[in-house]
């Protein structure tokens, strides 16, 4: 397995979904930097920034299960970007995972498929995730 320094993921291991993407990173020949974001947040700047080329809200990012999102009254449709951010860095279990940058883009890779969008070689073959649903090998692509 090579490793692939241009390939991050943002992850939490007590995931599934997280330790689905992973897998399949790791499946398609790459090592990528795993970040675990729990302990090591990323600063706001960065933040900001895998937002913007992911183009999508804060708000899309936003986890609310096993979060203090209701607790935070983060429902509130008036709270902007920036109030959801800073909400984010102060709780970053907020932040929806995994988030997988590749030098083909940035992605929030829910389900852990999507990730096969976003890899230099999709080409995984079949992948059976942790719940034993087959994801299709993608070969040839």
């Amino acid at each position: 397995m090579s490793t692939s320094p241009e390939i991050s993921i943002y992850h939490n291991p007590a995931c599934g979904t997280s330790r689905n993407t992973l897998a399949m990173i790791r499946q398609s020949g790459a090592e990528p930097q795993v970040i675990e974001y729990l302990n090591t947040p990323p600063s706001r700047a960065e933040l900001v920034d895998l937002i913007g080329r992911m183009g999508i809200t804060a708000r899309d990012l936003l986890r609310r299960k096993g979060t203090p999102y209701d607790e935070l009254g983060l429902d509130d449709s008036a709270l902007s970007d920036d109030a959801l951010i800073d909400a984010m860095m102060a709780h970053p279990i907020l932040i929806n995972r995994p988030i997988v940058v590749t030098p083909l883009g940035v992605k929030l890779c829910r389900p852990s498929e999507a990730v096969l969008d976003i890899l230099p070689n999709p080409s995984i073959g079949d992948f059976t995730k942790e719940d034993g649903e087959l994801v299709p090998g993608r070969n040839g692509e």
